[in-house]
């Protein structure tokens, strides 16, 4: 099978630093690595290893992202970060919404990070009477609902996202990837820090406020006055560049 052609912006970044700390990038669901191309590069200008990984199904058709799952997204993650720590074993984990789902949850596999950086991270699961409402529309046979992306309040950004919801990949989202996570965030002994936007079209500000109660190690939370859901590509662009940089300084030390 011949792989997919990538949208131009969309593709996936690797980068050897000098310094001995890596940052693993995780972009969200319908997403692509162009939402947190900024923040890799500046990590990897500031002389730190960078994976930025493409997730399955990611920056080329919805079609091909209809097939794709959990355990798809979280095995390329896993595969990212396996690259990573050949180079370095002083590794931080950033994510974005699902991106961010999936952080907390290499947070939990690798226990020995040095920290994690989120962005308005998918932390809680949904209401039951949502998931339900989402499966009927799949036994409906709904495959796609409409589009989440490009929450964004700069009128002069735009996320590269699909213009639809694929629906099954939605659920595994949840049961699969949300679920099993939500009530262990008290395991994660590494630093975080937490950038919540509260106005969130997206993923509610209540998922951030889960996490920053249960986690077992120090959070900072920041909270995000102007920007939406995307907020790596919104007004608290440059903020959230140079706090994460920031971070990672310090809990590396390197």
């Amino acid at each position: 099978m011949s792989e997919p052609t990538v949208l131009p912006g969309c593709e996936p970044m690797s980068h050897d630093g000098s310094r001995d700390a890596g940052v693993l990038v995780i972009h969200g669901f319908t997403g692509n690595p162009s939402s947190l191309r900024a923040q890799a590069d500046s990590f990897a200008g500031l002389g730190y290893h960078v994976e930025l990984p493409r997730l399955p199904g990611h920056g080329t058709t919805i079609d091909d992202m209809l097939a794709t799952n959990w355990a798809d997204w979280s095995g390329e993650v896993e595969a990212a970060y396996q690259r990573l720590v050949v180079r370095t074993a002083n590794v931080v984990v950033m994510g974005l919404s699902m991106g961010g789902t999936l952080t907390l949850w290499v947070g939990l596999q690798h226990p020995d990070v040095a920290g994690l950086v989120l962005v308005n991270p998918a932390a809680a699961n949904q209401a039951d009477d949502a998931l339900a409402m989402i499966q009927e529309m799949v036994d409906d046979g709904m495959a796609v609902a409409p589009g989440i992306g490009s929450d964004i309040a700069d009128p002069d950004a735009t996320e590269i996202a699909y213009e639809g919801t694929p629906l099954v990949p939605l659920l595994s989202l949840y049961n699969d990837g949300v679920a099993p996570i939500a009530d262990r965030y008290g395991d994660l002994a590494m630093p975080i820090l937490l950038y919540t936007s509260k106005n969130d079209h997206v993923v509610p500000p209540a998922a951030s406020d889960h996490l920053a109660a249960t986690a077992g190690g120090a959070v900072e939370h920041v909270l995000l006055e102007r920007s939406f859901h995307v907020a790596t590509q919104d007004y608290d662009a440059a903020a959230i560049t140079a706090g994460a940089a920031a971070f990672v300084a310090r809990v590396t030390g390197a």
